[in-house]
């Protein structure tokens, strides 16, 4: 019997069915297309030549001919300065051929009303070490290494201050006097001209 359709009518071949064709894409999509690539390559440049520039900087600084490497030592005395009960004195006016190598507090982990204690390294001009020390307790090592055992030589006027002078056990000269509540150290390897130009160099700190 033969198939039949809707209605009873006889049923014929049923067509085949037409393939969906991609919707072509508009001219305003294209548009926008090129122009979202053409904005992220113009976001993307600064980017790059910002990396490309940190690069070169932080090769010319790293001269292989040049080991030294300089350290900032603004946020170790900000800190200092602010949580110490002394007015803290700090060196300025040295000339680039100072140059800070090493720089230490413990204002990061002290409480209000604890002692703070500042220590500041450089390589001189006469490329020989000298070293700033400043701090409230009479017991930190930075001081205790250096005082316990030196012997003393007699005094030093720097500017208006006068400072004690001492040589170490390993016969290095230390410079040395109390500002209020804190004692002053400034020794090293260093000679005594260039000891004497950063102990003369000490003011109060300002940011």
């Amino acid at each position: 019997m033969p198939e039949t359709g809707q209605q009873g009518q006889p049923g014929g071949p049923v067509p085949p069915q037409a393939e969906p064709s991609e919707v072509p894409t508009s001219p305003a999509v294209e548009r926008m297309q090129r122009f979202t690539a053409a904005n992220m390559v113009r976001s993307l440049l600064p980017l790059v030549l910002g990396c490309l520039l940190v690069v070169g900087v932080t090769a010319i600084r790293q001269n292989p001919d040049d080991p030294v490497r300089e350290v900032d030592t603004s946020s170790a005395e900000r800190a200092a300065a602010e949580l110490a009960g002394y007015q803290l004195l700090v060196p300025r006016g040295l000339s680039d051929d100072w140059r800070p190598t090493s720089v230490r507090t413990d204002a990061g982990q002290a409480a209000a009303g604890d002692p703070v204690s500042l220590q500041i390294g450089w390589l001189t001009p006469a490329e020989e070490f000298a070293q700033y020390v400043i701090s409230d307790d009479p017991d930190t090592t930075a001081l205790t290494d250096v005082l316990d055992d030196a012997t003393e030589d007699g005094t030093q006027q720097v500017g208006a201050d006068t400072w004690q002078r001492l040589t170490t056990p390993r016969g290095e000269t230390a410079l040395t006097r109390a500002e209020g509540t804190a004692t002053l150290l400034v020794t090293g390897s260093a000679s005594e001209d260039e000891l004497e130009t950063l102990a003369g160099s000490l003011q109060p700190y300002a940011p």
